[in-house]
Protein backbone atom coordinates (compact mmCIF):
# COMPACT_ATOMS: atom_id res chain seq x y z
CA UNK A 1 0.00 0.00 0.00
CA UNK A 2 1.26 3.44 -0.88
CA UNK A 3 2.14 5.96 1.79
CA UNK A 4 -0.49 8.69 2.05
CA UNK A 5 0.71 12.28 1.59
CA UNK A 6 1.58 14.34 4.65
CA UNK A 7 -0.94 17.08 5.46
CA UNK A 8 1.07 20.29 5.92
CA UNK A 9 -1.94 22.56 6.47
CA UNK A 10 -5.71 22.48 6.25
CA UNK A 11 -8.13 25.38 6.21
CA UNK A 12 -11.84 25.95 5.53
CA UNK A 13 -11.88 28.46 2.66
CA UNK A 14 -15.66 28.61 2.03
CA UNK A 15 -18.77 27.56 3.88
CA UNK A 16 -22.51 27.33 3.22
CA UNK A 17 -25.47 26.05 5.17
CA UNK A 18 -24.72 22.47 4.04
CA UNK A 19 -21.08 22.26 2.93
CA UNK A 20 -17.57 23.44 3.59
CA UNK A 21 -14.71 23.72 1.13
CA UNK A 22 -11.49 22.60 2.76
CA UNK A 23 -8.08 23.45 1.31
CA UNK A 24 -5.33 20.90 1.96
CA UNK A 25 -1.61 21.56 1.58
CA UNK A 26 -0.04 18.13 0.93
CA UNK A 27 3.46 16.72 0.55
CA UNK A 28 3.70 13.42 -1.27
CA UNK A 29 6.28 10.71 -0.49
CA UNK A 30 8.37 11.84 -3.47
CA UNK A 31 8.61 15.40 -2.03
CA UNK A 32 6.14 17.04 -4.44
CA UNK A 33 3.78 19.51 -2.73
CA UNK A 34 0.29 20.31 -3.99
CA UNK A 35 -2.80 22.18 -2.87
CA UNK A 36 -6.07 20.25 -3.05
CA UNK A 37 -9.63 21.36 -2.30
CA UNK A 38 -12.38 19.07 -1.22
CA UNK A 39 -16.05 19.42 -0.40
CA UNK A 40 -16.79 18.19 3.12
CA UNK A 41 -20.13 17.84 4.83
CA UNK A 42 -20.99 20.48 7.35
CA UNK A 43 -23.34 18.05 9.08
CA UNK A 44 -22.69 15.45 11.69
CA UNK A 45 -20.83 13.15 9.30
CA UNK A 46 -22.96 10.06 10.00
CA UNK A 47 -23.24 9.30 6.31
CA UNK A 48 -26.11 8.47 4.02
CA UNK A 49 -28.06 5.50 2.68
CA UNK A 50 -29.41 4.56 -0.75
CA UNK A 51 -32.06 1.85 -0.91
CA UNK A 52 -32.61 -0.68 -3.70
CA UNK A 53 -36.11 -1.78 -2.69
CA UNK A 54 -37.39 -4.83 -4.55
CA UNK A 55 -41.13 -4.95 -5.21
CA UNK A 56 -40.77 -8.54 -6.46
CA UNK A 57 -38.03 -10.75 -7.91
CA UNK A 58 -37.24 -8.35 -10.75
CA UNK A 59 -38.66 -4.86 -10.08
CA UNK A 60 -36.99 -2.15 -7.98
CA UNK A 61 -38.64 1.00 -6.64
CA UNK A 62 -37.67 4.38 -8.10
CA UNK A 63 -38.72 7.78 -6.81
CA UNK A 64 -38.98 11.02 -8.77
CA UNK A 65 -37.99 14.22 -7.00
CA UNK A 66 -36.79 17.71 -7.83
CA UNK A 67 -32.98 17.96 -7.84
CA UNK A 68 -31.57 21.46 -7.41
CA UNK A 69 -28.16 20.43 -8.77
CA UNK A 70 -29.59 19.70 -12.22
CA UNK A 71 -32.65 21.96 -11.83
CA UNK A 72 -35.08 19.28 -12.93
CA UNK A 73 -37.01 16.25 -11.77
CA UNK A 74 -34.95 13.06 -11.65
CA UNK A 75 -35.67 9.38 -11.09
CA UNK A 76 -33.46 7.71 -8.51
CA UNK A 77 -33.54 5.42 -5.50
CA UNK A 78 -34.84 6.35 -2.06
CA UNK A 79 -31.95 7.86 -0.12
CA UNK A 80 -31.09 10.20 2.70
CA UNK A 81 -28.90 11.03 5.66
CA UNK A 82 -28.30 8.72 8.59
CA UNK A 83 -29.41 10.42 11.80
CA UNK A 84 -27.05 10.65 14.80
CA UNK A 85 -27.01 7.29 16.61
CA UNK A 86 -29.13 5.62 13.90
CA UNK A 87 -28.18 2.20 12.52
CA UNK A 88 -27.62 2.06 8.74
CA UNK A 89 -30.43 -0.45 8.16
CA UNK A 90 -32.86 1.48 10.38
CA UNK A 91 -32.02 4.65 8.42
CA UNK A 92 -32.60 2.82 5.12
CA UNK A 93 -36.02 1.59 6.25
CA UNK A 94 -36.95 5.08 7.50
CA UNK A 95 -35.93 6.74 4.23
CA UNK A 96 -37.83 4.10 2.23
CA UNK A 97 -40.97 4.83 4.28
CA UNK A 98 -40.53 8.61 3.97
CA UNK A 99 -39.81 8.71 0.25
CA UNK A 100 -41.55 5.70 -1.30
CA UNK A 101 -44.27 4.72 1.18
CA UNK A 102 -42.84 1.24 1.81
CA UNK A 103 -41.18 -0.50 4.72
CA UNK A 104 -39.08 -3.64 4.37
CA UNK A 105 -39.03 -6.86 6.39
CA UNK A 106 -35.52 -7.76 5.17
CA UNK A 107 -32.66 -5.28 4.80
CA UNK A 108 -29.08 -6.06 3.81
CA UNK A 109 -26.04 -3.79 3.52
CA UNK A 110 -24.55 -4.34 0.04
CA UNK A 111 -21.77 -1.79 -0.50
CA UNK A 112 -20.36 1.62 0.27
CA UNK A 113 -20.01 4.03 -2.67
CA UNK A 114 -18.46 7.46 -3.05
CA UNK A 115 -19.64 10.09 -5.47
CA UNK A 116 -16.37 11.71 -6.50
CA UNK A 117 -13.53 10.78 -4.13
CA UNK A 118 -11.11 13.18 -5.83
CA UNK A 119 -12.84 16.16 -4.24
CA UNK A 120 -15.71 14.97 -2.03
CA UNK A 121 -15.58 13.15 1.31
CA UNK A 122 -19.19 11.90 1.29
CA UNK A 123 -19.98 8.19 1.05
CA UNK A 124 -23.29 6.38 0.78
CA UNK A 125 -24.29 2.94 2.05
CA UNK A 126 -26.21 0.83 -0.49
CA UNK A 127 -28.93 -1.28 1.14
CA UNK A 128 -31.04 -4.02 -0.44
CA UNK A 129 -34.62 -4.00 0.88
CA UNK A 130 -37.03 -6.90 0.32
CA UNK A 131 -40.39 -8.17 1.51
CA UNK A 132 -41.93 -4.71 1.21
CA UNK A 133 -45.13 -3.58 2.90
CA UNK A 134 -47.06 -0.32 2.65
CA UNK A 135 -46.09 2.19 5.35
CA UNK A 136 -45.45 5.91 5.10
CA UNK A 137 -43.63 8.31 7.39
CA UNK A 138 -43.53 12.09 7.03
CA UNK A 139 -40.22 13.16 5.51
CA UNK A 140 -38.44 16.42 4.83
CA UNK A 141 -39.34 16.61 1.13
CA UNK A 142 -41.27 19.77 0.19
CA UNK A 143 -43.73 17.82 -1.99
CA UNK A 144 -44.85 14.20 -2.33
CA UNK A 145 -42.49 12.08 -4.42
CA UNK A 146 -43.78 10.10 -7.37
CA UNK A 147 -43.05 6.38 -7.05
CA UNK A 148 -42.12 4.35 -10.13
CA UNK A 149 -40.38 1.04 -10.78
CA UNK A 150 -37.71 -0.46 -13.02
CA UNK A 151 -37.18 -4.00 -14.18
CA UNK A 152 -33.62 -5.14 -13.43
CA UNK A 153 -33.51 -6.52 -16.98
CA UNK A 154 -33.88 -2.97 -18.33
CA UNK A 155 -30.95 -1.19 -16.65
CA UNK A 156 -29.24 -0.36 -19.96
CA UNK A 157 -32.41 1.38 -21.14
CA UNK A 158 -32.75 3.14 -17.78
CA UNK A 159 -29.23 4.54 -18.18
CA UNK A 160 -30.44 6.25 -21.38
CA UNK A 161 -33.51 7.80 -19.71
CA UNK A 162 -33.12 11.60 -19.57
CA UNK A 163 -34.54 11.70 -16.04
CA UNK A 164 -32.17 9.04 -14.68
CA UNK A 165 -28.63 10.42 -14.51
CA UNK A 166 -27.35 9.53 -11.03
CA UNK A 167 -24.38 7.21 -11.53
CA UNK A 168 -24.31 5.86 -8.00
CA UNK A 169 -27.99 4.82 -8.27
CA UNK A 170 -27.24 2.98 -11.50
CA UNK A 171 -24.22 1.32 -9.88
CA UNK A 172 -26.38 0.26 -6.92
CA UNK A 173 -28.96 -1.32 -9.22
CA UNK A 174 -26.28 -3.24 -11.14
CA UNK A 175 -24.67 -4.38 -7.87
CA UNK A 176 -27.99 -5.73 -6.60
CA UNK A 177 -28.83 -7.36 -9.94
CA UNK A 178 -25.43 -9.09 -9.99
CA UNK A 179 -25.74 -10.19 -6.36
CA UNK A 180 -29.22 -11.63 -6.86
CA UNK A 181 -28.05 -13.35 -10.06
CA UNK A 182 -25.09 -14.93 -8.23
CA UNK A 183 -27.43 -16.17 -5.53
CA UNK A 184 -29.77 -17.68 -8.11
CA UNK A 185 -32.60 -15.36 -7.06
CA UNK A 186 -32.72 -13.46 -10.37
CA UNK A 187 -32.56 -14.89 -13.88
CA UNK A 188 -31.27 -12.27 -16.38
Amino acid sequence: MREKPQVLAREIVASSRLFRVEELQLRFANGVERTYERLVSKGSGYGAVMVVAMLDAEHAVLVEEYCAGTDDYQLSLAKGLIEPGEDVLVAANRELKEEAGFGAERLELIAELSLSPGYMSQKIQVVLARDLYAESLPGDEPEPLRVDKVNLRELSALAQHPQFTEGRALAALYLVRDLLTQRGEFKP
